[in-house]
């Protein structure tokens, strides 16, 4: 599963599935070191930091921010 950092309040992120929409609650002690605000996750056993989805959500967003600027 597939999951995007939403929040995080006090001890708990708020993480939102990327298939279902579903949001969840998790406590950051059973997440990688390191997450922040719009952290992508995989989950099999463990929560992993996945770096490829973010990079391609990163640069999807800044293909739509320049075709705006050209405009």
């Amino acid at each position: 599963m597939k999951y995007v950092i939403d929040r995080i309040e006090e001890d708990i992120a708020v993480m939102q599935n990327l298939k279902t929409k579903e949001m969840l609650n998790i406590n950051i002690s059973e997440l990688p070191a390191n997450i922040k605000e719009g952290t992508f996750l995989i989950k099999n056993k463990i929560f992993k930091i996945d770096k490829k989805e973010e990079e391609k959500r990163r640069q999807a967003i800044r293909n739509r921010f320049n075709k705006l600027r050209r405009k």
